[in-house]
């Protein structure tokens, strides 16, 4: 059963990672369809911008630690939680210990602790909506980032993880997963993502349009570059192939070459 648009209306949306790319665009659009938004971020600066700008409420600091002033701030109630804020982490195997543990706990457990935090009101009352930007890492893997691929991974299995177990409880959960998106991130993944992200970038807008869709059609799974559906497909039924694919890739990062 598709979702009626009109539940957007007034509902109390929290949006992470909200100061600007994904996150603030996603912010505009929910108060552009009528909803009470908080805007969250690490920069207090940037909060409060995107927050004066739509009329929403501003509630910095860490992600993994503001829904219950979150919760304050809409009056009690939070309907939908983006869990957008992100790091960016790039490097390999041998990157330091604490880059591989910033990402795990940005892209995975702030996810977690938001989740476990809601989770027992949305239950109680039979609804709820936990949205999960993850990027299209999370399904394929992006070269020169093993941090960031292996964290969204695990970010993109529980938000699979809460659809399958509480659905049936009225939770209704969306892993946004795009590839290149003209954002910061974009411009910090350097020379891996001039080659494999640029070519094909997208503007944040249109990742909240992919978004908006998606609750409507409550659909779990969001692909604002629905070409991803392909590789997707093309990574489970032919893993070697693909792997071979991908390494010819590095192989070209590496060397310079296209």
């Amino acid at each position: 059963m598709n979702a009626d648009r009109n539940e957007l209306q007034g509902a109390g949306v929290v949006v992470t990672g909200a100061g600007g790319g994904i996150g603030a665009a996603l912010a505009r659009r929910f108060a552009a369809e009528g909803a009470r938004v908080v805007v969250n971020d690490l920069d207090p600066v940037r909060t409060k911008a995107v927050a004066e700008e739509i009329g929403a409420f501003a509630v910095p600091g860490d992600a993994s630690a503001v829904v219950d002033e979150a919760r304050e701030a809409l009056g009690g109630t939070v309907d939908i939680w983006c869990a957008n804020a992100g790091l960016s982490s790039p490097g390999d195997a041998f990157a330091d210990e604490d880059v591989w543990a910033a990402a795990w706990d940005v892209n995975v457990m702030a996810h977690v602790r938001a989740a476990r935090a809601l989770l027992p009101e949305w239950l109680e009352r039979g609804s709820g909506r936990f949205v999960s930007t993850v990027s299209a890492a999370g399904l394929l893997t992006m070269i020169g980032a093993a941090p960031y691929s292996v964290s969204k991974h695990g970010a993109y299995a529980f938000a699979e993880w809460l659809s399958l177990t509480y659905r049936h409880r009225g939770l209704k959960v969306h892993a946004i997963c795009p590839q290149g998106v003209r954002t910061d991130m974009l411009t910090a993944a350097g020379t891996a993502g001039d080659l494999v992200l640029a070519p094909t970038a997208i503007e944040p807008e249109d990742v909240a349009d992919a978004l908006l869709d998606a609750i409507a059609a409550d659909r779990f799974l969001v692909l604002p570059h629905p070409e991803v559906a392909g590789y997707y497909r093309n990574r489970a039924t032919d893993p070697e192939r693909w792997l071979t694919t991908m390494n010819h890739v590095q192989q070209a990062w590496e060397t310079g070459t296209r």
